[in-house]
């Protein structure tokens, strides 16, 4: 059996995974691999080809989710009891939510906070694009400047369609010219679609790799229509947005639960060469 997550923590009630960016965590395929949610019924037994009926006492519950490219902290409930008490949880909002975010551009002030509505564009081509509109509904994300970030002694290039991250040299010079980069931790204290993208977009700050709100949304398309060019790959600089998931921290059953989970690889790389 393939490798099939990193294992945060695990006991009777709970399994909590660093979720790689690239994965959905809910099925778009058959394919048992091509879904988070599929992969935990690997791991804890119950195959998703089996009846509902049947896996119903071993059925794992989602308790967040996050979106294909953002890595980070998934909290799995392994009985539907235990995904109620949490449910309970996180509706009340009694969850602090800890993100990573490297965005372009030097972010001037050392903390903020964003209240903007969001609600469907209804300008877009891409259905699923929100944006800041005044009838939408509230949002709010709280930030704080970790690092300002330049690419100039980074070395950091991106190498054929895999996007592998190699060493700078003379024969093959980095991709990225010099441009400044800020490292961000974020509080979103709503939950709504595409929150902490379209807010730092919203503040001139766009997420690098962000294929929908980085200004320029036929990357997206073309990703999806599998017309990615070389050239917009080196636009984008990384394969997966660069928006990590780092921490949850909640009270359950008397006891406070953190779960922390360190930034994907290219996400980690990136953030320390573009600090040298």
């Amino acid at each position: 059996m393939e490798h099939l997550f990193d294992i945060l923590y695990e006991d009777d009630h709970l399994l909590v995974i660093n979720k790689p960016a690239g994965l959905v965590c809910h099925p778009t395929k058959t394919d048992e691999y091509s879904s988070l949610i599929g992969r935990v019924r690997l791991y804890l037994g119950a195959p998703a080809s089996l009846p509902a009926s049947s896996r119903q006492s071993l059925h794992p519950h989602l308790i967040n989710r996050l979106d294909r490219e953002t890595s980070g902290v998934i909290l799995v409930a392994k009985s539907a009891a235990v995904a109620g008490e949490l449910g309970k949880i996180w509706e009340a909002r009694a969850v602090e939510k800890e993100y990573l975010a490297i965005v372009h551009n030097y972010v001037r002030e050392s903390h903020g906070i964003i209240e903007a509505p969001l609600g469907k564009d209804l300008h877009s081509p891409v259905a699923i694009k929100d944006c800041v509109r005044a009838d939408g509904t509230p949002a709010r994300t709280e930030y704080w400047l970790e690092q300002r970030l330049s690419s100039v002694h980074s070395g950091f290039e991106v190498q054929g369609s895999r996007f592998d991250v190699g060493p700078f040299s003379s024969s093959q010079p980095s991709t990225l010219t010099a441009q400044p980069y800020s490292l961000l931790r974020i509080h979103p204290y709503t939950g709504r679609k595409h929150q902490i993208r379209i807010h730092l977009a919203h503040i001139g700050h766009p997420i690098v790799g962000d294929k929908l709100y980085g200004g320029d949304e036929d990357l997206y398309l073309a990703l999806v229509q599998n017309r990615l060019t070389g050239e917009q790959r080196a636009r984008l600089i990384l394969p997966h947005h660069a928006l990590h998931a780092s921490k949850l921290r909640f009270f359950w059953r008397e006891a406070e639960r953190v779960f922390e989970a360190p930034p994907d690889p290219r996400f980690a790389a990136f953030a320390m060469l573009a600090h040298c």
